[in-house]
């Protein structure tokens, strides 16, 4: 971007700050796409151009993941929440038992909505704990009859994260909206994998779904047309308009991954980011964070001040030096830091001196 433009650190949960090198392409192509004259946000997603925007989308997708043959990918509308009823719509029967892991507000909401179409079983929940902290695979109850086990690796408001997998019988569901891309993963340890781009992807209206062959084709007769999985896959996600422009930004997006080293730079960069993070809130008597430390997410790390009296002074100087989006979120209070793939680790230097800085200015 030009000189003149002033860009502060944005540690926004999301929609979250994107990678300069993604605006200035879109900026460049938004008047005049390769030229056909036109924006791609005008163009007809029928249309041989916009085609090719969204195979070569769906091409780095499967490149950066190894995306098995045997999964489709969708490029769906109506954010993660949608998949909170069209999961269970799809890959559960009527009524029939369906197994969700507890871990924050994110799952509160999918257990919530799930209810409306099967029969709920929590297998495992951390509310006890103030949701502090992934539960044991070992305190996991597991029936072999739940058409599915959902669990949400990472929450964005309680930075929690599991750093591992579960190993079970049961088809694997993941909310992945806040970790996929930040890291390597093994596709096929998943039934389906479904995630809201507004994070790490790209920008907000579209859904990355990625869902085995065989789950597919059994929707409940109730599902509507444009949540059935079968149907998107069948008309390559584009049963009615896509949104088309934020699936050519998540190109770009994969893009900018395939061309900094993949996911395996991307993962060494978050892991150093966090660390640093964390080093600097636990070298001090003025921060705190509330989650278990093995189960830390890499990704929104909140913490609170000694005084919280401190909150509106620490916020405020924190926008005047250029540091956005740091209030945690209301259901918890205190501070958040989310310091996705495109969050630089010059952000998060910038973040740590400031935080030295003002302990220094109230002790």
């Amino acid at each position: 971007m030009g000189s003149d433009v002033s860009r502060v650190f944005n540690f926004s949960p999301g929609p979250a700050t994107l990678p300069q090198p993604v605006l200035v392409q879109a900026r460049d192509e938004l008047l005049d796409f390769h030229g056909t004259g036109m924006s791609v946000a005008e163009m007809s997603h029928r249309g041989k151009t916009y085609i090719g925007v969204a195979d070569q989308a769906e091409a780095s997708l499967r490149r950066l993941l190894a995306i098995p043959d045997n999964y489709k990918v969708l490029f769906l509308q109506g954010g993660a929440t949608l998949q909170f009823a069209g999961i269970p719509l799809n890959l559960a029967a009527a009524g029939a038992r369906v197994g969700y892991v507890n871990t924050g507000a994110w799952s509160t909401k999918a257990v919530k909505e799930a209810a409306r179409y099967c029969e709920v079983v929590e297998v495992a929940s951390s509310a006890d704990t103030n949701f502090d902290r992934a539960p044991q695979q070992s305190s996991w109850a597991l029936d072999d009859d739940l058409a599915y086990v959902h669990y949400t690796p990472n929450e964005t408001i309680h930075g929690v994260e599991f750093h591992w997998v579960p190993q079970c019988d049961v088809t694997l569901v993941v909310d992945m909206s806040s970790t996929l891309l930040s890291r390597p993963i093994d596709v096929s340890e998943f039934g389906l994998i479904y995630a809201g781009a507004q994070k790490n992807i790209g920008i907000s209206g579209l859904t990355i779904v990625i869902v085995r062959d065989d789950l597919i084709g059994k929707a409940q007769a109730i599902t509507p047309s444009v949540m059935d999985y079968a149907a998107q896959a069948g008309s390559d996600s584009m049963l009615n308009t896509p949104a088309t422009f934020a699936w050519y930004v998540a190109g770009l997006v994969f893009q900018w991954l395939e061309d900094n080293g993949g996911l395996n730079q991307m993962g060494a960069h978050n892991r150093t980011k966090a660390q640093r993070l964390y080093a600097a809130i636990d070298g001090s008597n003025f921060y705190t964070n509330p989650v278990r430390e093995c189960d830390r997410s890499w990704m929104n790390v909140p913490f609170t001040l000694a005084d919280e009296k401190r909150d509106a002074a620490f916020l405020q100087g924190a926008e005047a030096a250029g540091l956005s989006g740091l209030k945690g979120h209301r259901a918890v209070g205190g501070m958040r830091a989310s310091i996705y793939n495109a969050m630089s680790q010059d952000g998060v230097d910038a973040l740590i001196d400031y935080m030295h800085e003002f302990e220094r200015s109230s002790t």
